[in-house]
């Protein structure tokens, strides 16, 4: 329910601002990712594979993180 997404990623905003703190998030939503993340790990068979902004691994060329953007 993209409604019901907006309004936690918001929701999870605010308590970073509020509370000057950071958060874990584990999702398969890439588009809360993008908003949400300062920061990404792709895992892949439970491994740390990449790490880096949604705009540097979005950009990769590496075929396995390509497909998390797909």
């Amino acid at each position: 329910d993209p409604i019901t997404a907006k309004e936690i990623i918001h929701l999870m905003q605010n308590i970073q601002t509020k509370y000057n703190t950071s958060s874990i998030i584990i999702t398969h939503d890439v588009d809360c990712a993008r908003v949400i993340s300062n920061r990404m790990i792709l895992l892949i068979d439970g491994v740390n594979y990449a790490s880096g902004t949604f705009k540097e691994l979005s950009s990769s060329s590496d075929k396995k993180i390509q497909a998390f953007f797909k």
